[in-house]
C-alpha cells in the first residue's frame, strides 16, 4: 500500500509531524542559553547577540507563507522534508561558524528551513488524523513543542559546559536524518489550493519586517534620528503598507487578507504577535541575568529555568482535552493573565541577591501560562478555516509569532540599552528590570485582546452556521457541547 493510501498509527503520525517541529523549538532556547558564551568566544556585541536570534526569526517569519504556498502547490509532505534538509544543512554551517557574521548568515539560512517546519507540521498533522482525534493530536503536538522549549536551556547548558557551543548545532543533524524517512513512512501527501507563487508579496513583506526590526535594533547605537534608523523604520513601514495593498489586489495572495474576516483567526493572531513580543523578549533578558549577574553556568541556568520550561510539557497536552469543554478563550485569557503576573513579579524582585526560591513561583506562572496559550491558539486559528486553508492559516500564525519574537528581542533590548544596561554584574539588573516590566505590559495588552476571541457558545454557533451553509462540519476544531 502506498504512503498516500496508508494511514499510520496515531502515535507514529504525531511523531513524524512533531519531531522536526521539536528540533526547531529546541534550537531557539538552546541558542538563547548559549549567548553569554557566544559573546565571549566570538567577541560578539549586544547587537550581534540580538542578530543571532533575529536572523533566524526574521528569515523564519519572512519565508513561512511562501513555504506554505509551495506546500499547497507541490505537496506539503515534500516541502516539509525539504525544510528538514535545509535546516539540518544550515545547522552544520552554524556549528562551523568562526565569526559573528558567519553565524548570523548561517542562522538566516537555518530560519528558511525552519519556515517549512512549524506551519506545515500542524497542517500535515490535522489532515493525517481523524477529525475526532484532532484536539488530542494538537494537544500532544503542543506538548512536544513544550518539550523542545523545556529541554532547550538544559541541553544547551549541558552541551556548552561539557563540550563546546558548536555542539548545540551538531545536535540537530541526527534528528534531521531520522525525521526524513519517518515522514516518508508515516505521512500521506496533501495539497492545498494550487495557485501561482506570490513573489512580489514575499519581497514586500520580507523587506518591511526586516526594515522595522533593523531600525529598532540599531536605534540606540546609531541614534533614533539617524538616517539608517529612519530609513529602516519609515521604509519598513512603507513596505508593509505596500504589502497589504498588494495582497488585497493580487489574485493569488501570499497572505489572503480575507482570512482576517474571521474573528477567531484575527484575535488569535494578534494575541500570538503580542504574546511572543512580551514573553520571548523577556526570556532573552532573564536567561542572561542568571549567568551575567548571578554567575551561574549555562547548565545551572538551564536547570534553574526548568520550573518555567517544563510546565508546558505537562500542561499543553491537557489543554487539548480541555479545549472542547471550556473553549479556547477561557484558556488563552487565563494563560496570558498568568504570564502577565509572572513577568511583573520577576521584574519587581530582580536583584543580584534575589534567591532562587523567590524566582520559582513566577517561573511556574509563566510556564503554565505559556502552556495554556500554545495549543488553544492553534485551535482558535484553525477553528473556522476550510481544510484547504489550514496551512495558510497556521503559517500566518507562525509568521505573527516569529515577528513577535524578533520585535520582542529588539524592543526589550532597546529598552535595556536606553536604561543604561551593560553586560556586567553591576550594570545589568536595573535595566533588565525595566525591560521585563515592558514585557509584562505587552502580555497585559495581549490578555485584553484575548477577550475578543469568540466564547464557547459563539464558536459553536459559528460552526453550526457553517455546517448548514456549506455542508462542511468542523467538530474537531470547535468546542462541542
Amino acid at each position: 500500500m502506498s504512503p498516500t493510501q496508508r494511514r499510520a498509527p496515531l502515535a507514529v503520525v504525531i511523531a513524524a509531524a512533531s519531531l522536526p517541529m521539536f528540533m526547531a523549538m529546541l534550537d531557539n532556547l538552546v541558542v538563547t542559553n548559549a549567548l553569554p558564551v557566544l559573546a565571549t568566544d566570538l567577541n560578539a556585541s549586544l547587537e550581534h547577540l540580538q542578530w543571532f536570534i533575529n536572523a533566524y526569526s526574521l528569515s523564519f517569519a519572512s519565508f513561512i507563507l511562501m513555504a506554505v504556498a509551495l506546500g499547497d502547490r507541490f505537496g506539503r509532505r515534500r516541502v516539509f522534508m525539504w525544510g528538514v534538509g535545509v535546516f539540518t544543512a544550515a545547522s552544520i554551517l552554524c556549528a562551523l561558524a568562526t565569526s559573528p557574521e558567519f553565524l548570523i548568515a548561517a542562522r538566516a539560512i537555518q530560519g528558511i528551513g525552519a519556515a517549512a517546519l512549524l506551519p506545515l507540521s500542524l497542517a500535515i498533522l490535522t489532515t493525517n488524523v481523524e477529525p475526532r482525534q484532532r484536539p488530542l493530536a494538537i494537544g500532544i503536538w503542543g506538548g512536544v513543542g513544550g518539550l523542545g522549549v523545556a529541554l532547550g536551556p538544559v541541553i544547551g547548558g549541558a552541551v556548552v559546559e561539557g563540550l563546546t557551543w558548536h555542539a548545540i548545532f551538531w545536535l540537530n543533524v541526527p534528528v534531521g536524518l531520522l525525521s526524513i524517512p519517518l515522514i516518508r513512512f508515516a505521512l500521506k501527501e496533501t495539497y492545498g489550493d494550487r495557485v501561482r507563487l506570490d513573489l512580489a508579496g514575499l519581497v514586500l513583506g520580507m523587506a518591511g519586517v526586516f526594515g522595522v526590526v533593523f531600525g529598532i535594533v540599531r536605534g540606540n547605537e546609531a541614534g533614533w534620528t539617524s538616517g539608517q534608523v529612519l530609513a529602516g523604520l519609515v521604509g519598513g513601514g512603507a513596505m508593509l503598507i505596500a504589502f497589504a495593498l498588494w495582497e488585497r489586489r493580487t489574485s493569488a495572495p501570499l497572505l489572503p487578507l480575507t482570512l482576517f474576516r474571521d474573528r477567531s483567526f484575527t484575535a488569535a493572531n494578534t494575541v500570538g504577535l503580542i504574546f511572543s513580543l512580551g514573553m520571548f523578549g523577556s526570556i532573552f533578558i532573564l536567561i542572561q541575568f542568571l549567568q551575567v549577574v548571578q554567575a551561574n553556568s549555562p547548565l545551572e541556568a538551564g536547570v534553574m529555568t526548568m520550573p518555567w520550561t517544563l510546565a508546558p510539557l505537562f500542561v499543553a497536552p491537557l489543554t487539548g482535552l480541555l479545549t472542547p469543554r471550556v473553549g479556547t478563550r477561557a484558556l488563552i485569557v487565563a494563560g496570558l493573565a498568568a504570564q502577565t503576573v509572572g513577568l511583573a513579579w520577576l521584574a519587581a524582585i530582580l536583584d543580584p541577591a534575589v534567591s532562587y526560591g523567590q524566582l520559582v513561583p513566577a517561573f511556574l506562572l509563566c510556564g503554565i501560562g505559556m502552556a495554556l496559550v500554545f495549543a488553544p491558539s492553534s485551535t482558535a486559528v484553525l477553528a473556522n478555516m476550510r481544510e484547504a486553508d489550514h496551512a495558510k492559516a497556521s503559517g500566518t500564525n507562525s509568521t505573527m509569532r516569529e515577528i513577535g519574537v524578533a520585535l520582542g528581542i529588539a524592543v526589550l533590548a532597546a529598552v535595556f540599552t536606553a536604561s543604561g544596561g551593560e553586560f556586567t554584574p553591576t550594570g545589568y539588573t536595573d535595566a533588565a528590570s525595566d525591560a521585563v516590566f515592558v514585557g509584562a505590559a505587552a502580555l497585559a495588552v495581549a490578555t485584553v485582546v484575548g477577550l475578543f476571541l469568540p466564547s464557547r457558545a459563539q464558536a459553536r454557533a459559528t460552526a453550526q452556521a457553517r455546517e448548514l451553509d456549506a455542508g462542511e462540519p468542523v467538530p474537531a476544531l470547535v468546542p462541542a457541547h
